[in-house]
């Protein structure tokens, strides 16, 4: 794992030629030996669709290539930072969590529509988060932000775990989700948080969720 926890707030990351990192633009806050940060226009390894994906959903989180022979530290506005292993799984991860992750990691689009139906679709409309969630998946590291802290809560086969959709971090697994609501369509209106909307998720595997509603 190429990242140390230098405290809840700043990771520092070990940068060898020959290999490739991405970071959100401005995450940067020192470096030592000879590192070059490039603007990234393809979105990482997913190419023209993965900044397709994250324009429609207004998640086009601008990226930055790092490259070179040292070490960086990164940080972006305070925010709580989580490392998450992979080790060949998908982490899920709205787009602006990202603070830095390998090079190595194919990253890509999820529509959550597509496992949340109808209610999946208006989460964006509902919840103020995007209608996609980037994927990073392969074997490496990536470091994520959240506000006032993250904690890690497994997800196991026949307990569903529900979580406050503004709440919600990342996960990874093989887990379905699932937005629902138990209030009507005439009361959704106007309301963007709270206990109305919960994000089901069930399956195998494990959620990150924030101790803070607030958004990046």
């Amino acid at each position: 794992m190429p990242f140390r926890e230098i405290n809840s707030k700043m990771v520092e990351a070990t940068v060898v030629p020959g290999q490739k990192m991405y970071s959100q633009r401005g995450a940067m806050l020192a470096y030592r030996g000879e590192i070059s940060f490039t603007p990234n226009t393809a979105g990482g390894q997913g190419g023209l669709m993965s900044m397709i994906g994250r324009r429609v959903a207004n998640e086009a989180t601008p990226l930055m290539t790092v490259e070179g022979s040292g070490t960086v530290m990164f940080g972006h506005g305070g925010h709580h930072i989580q490392v998450v292993g992979l080790t060949g799984d998908t982490l899920y991860v709205e787009a602006d969590r990202l603070l830095a992750f390998d090079g190595t990691l194919e990253q890509g689009t999820m529509f959550l529509g597509s496992q949340g139906g109808v209610m999946g679709m208006v989460r964006g409309q509902v919840t103020g988060q995007g209608l996609f969630t980037t994927t990073l998946r392969g074997h490496g590291a990536v470091a994520v932000m959240a506000h006032g802290g993250v904690i890690e809560v497994p997800i196991t086969p026949g307990r569903a775990v529900h979580v406050d959709p503004q709440a919600y971090v990342a996960h990874h697994g093989d887990v379905r989700n699932k937005l629902s609501t138990a209030l009507g369509w005439r009361d959704m209106v106007g309301r963007g948080s709270g206990e109305a909307f919960q994000l089901e998720l069930s399956g195998s595997g494990a959620v990150y969720v924030q101790a803070s509603e607030e958004k990046l």
